[in-house]
């Protein structure tokens, strides 16, 4: 499957992801700057990668969510294009309108770098149905600004909906009802705070994250 990474000034994951969805799916990604403002055809997969975009200036994901090629992003993801928002990339889809709620300062203002349980709320996505519902993976977090907010009436929503697709299994970042995945209403946008391309293989200490990007690539037939 031809995939894309979307890359910004101040993207600093951006390869990361590359490197784990070329492992995956056998082909390198097309890395899309910020300023174009189309995908390259024959996309199967856009994954927009976690750093500081824009410096985190405005708020972390403002800027780059208002840039050229987010527009074609949107587009592309309203008629049905598997769209992956990692840290920053999950900030950058709540800001362009893609996933609701906001990501937030963490609850001790501090950055929080280490491994944490994820728990997986919901098995029947494409992106999560190489787990079993209600089991727990290690994925590493790498956040100032991981904490998902959203009022009661959007996260009853959500929860109610089965677009809660992780929760943190433990307290991180003071995230609303330990949020830590969300799905699209359509099913083809996933953000998340965890980075899964960070856990590909067993020389990253486990390769929970591995079958994030499998189960995908079955869904969309690749």
């Amino acid at each position: 499957m031809k995939t894309a990474v979307i890359v910004f000034p101040g993207s600093n994951c951006d390869r990361d992801l590359a490197v784990a969805l070329e492992d995956v799916t056998g082909t390198r990604p097309d890395m899309v700057w910020h300023g174009d403002s189309a995908l390259p055809d024959g996309v199967g997969l856009v994954a927009v990668p976690g750093g500081f975009s824009y410096g985190d200036y405005l708020r972390s994901g403002a800027i780059a969510a208002r840039s050229p090629v987010m527009r074609a992003v949107v587009e592309q993801a309203n008629r049905g294009l598997p769209v992956l928002g990692v840290c920053n990339g999950f900030q950058v889809l709540t800001e362009a309108g893609l996933l609701p709620g906001a990501l937030m300062r963490n609850a001790g203002l501090n950055f929080v770098c280490r491994d944490v349980p994820l728990v997986v709320q919901n098995s029947q996505t494409a992106f999560t149905s190489r787990y079993e519902a209600g089991e727990t993976i290690s994925v590493p977090v790498a956040h100032h600004d991981g904490n998902y907010f959203a009022d009661d009436a959007t996260l009853d929503r959500l929860e109610g909906e089965g677009r809660v697709a992780f929760r943190y299994g433990e307290e991180v970042n003071g995230s609303a009802r330990r949020i830590a995945g969300i799905v699209s209403a359509s099913g083809n946008v996933l953000g998340m705070m965890p980075h899964p391309e960070r856990r590909v293989e067993s020389a990253h200490g486990g390769s929970d994250g591995r079958r994030l990007f499998e189960g995908l690539l079955e869904a969309v037939g690749a």
